[in-house]
């Protein structure tokens, strides 16, 4: 799924959803329920969980911070000052954004653009050393 990043300034870059792992979820959920049903149903719920964020979720990357955004409203402003590495997991295939500020971690399912999200990780977090 290619989709064009939403840019409101020159400055700031929205990464698009991209619903890969809910779908994938999904479809695994179905054969699943032929042999574990229980399994199947939470595989499904955690599909649906995922499928709404990816829609109501929104990551920006601004000049000073990376600000998430839930329907359009700030509800998380994290300063890359406090940053102190990042990851994304199994490059491959990616599925996991890991980052590390001073006093917390932060683990977020890749439900954006990913090839987007590292760029900008590059740009705005570049000096930071990656695990």
């Amino acid at each position: 799924m290619t989709t064009t990043p939403t840019t409101q300034s020159s400055n700031i870059v929205e990464l698009p959803p991209n619903y890969i792992i809910p779908i994938v979820l999904m479809i695994t959920a179905f054969p699943l329920f032929l042999i574990q049903r229980w399994g199947s149903l939470a595989l499904a719920f955690f599909a649906l969980f995922l499928f709404i964020q990816t829609a109501l979720i929104r990551l920006q990357f601004t000049p000073t911070d990376l600000d998430v955004y839930r329907s359009g409203k700030l509800i998380r402003r994290f300063p890359y000052q406090d940053w102190t590495n990042w990851e994304i997991f199994w490059t491959p295939v990616p599925i996991l954004f890991y980052f590390r500020e001073v006093k917390s971690i932060h683990f977020l399912p890749i439900i954006f653009d990913a090839q987007l999200l590292q760029s900008c990780l590059k740009q705005y977090c570049g000096h930071l050393k990656q695990n």
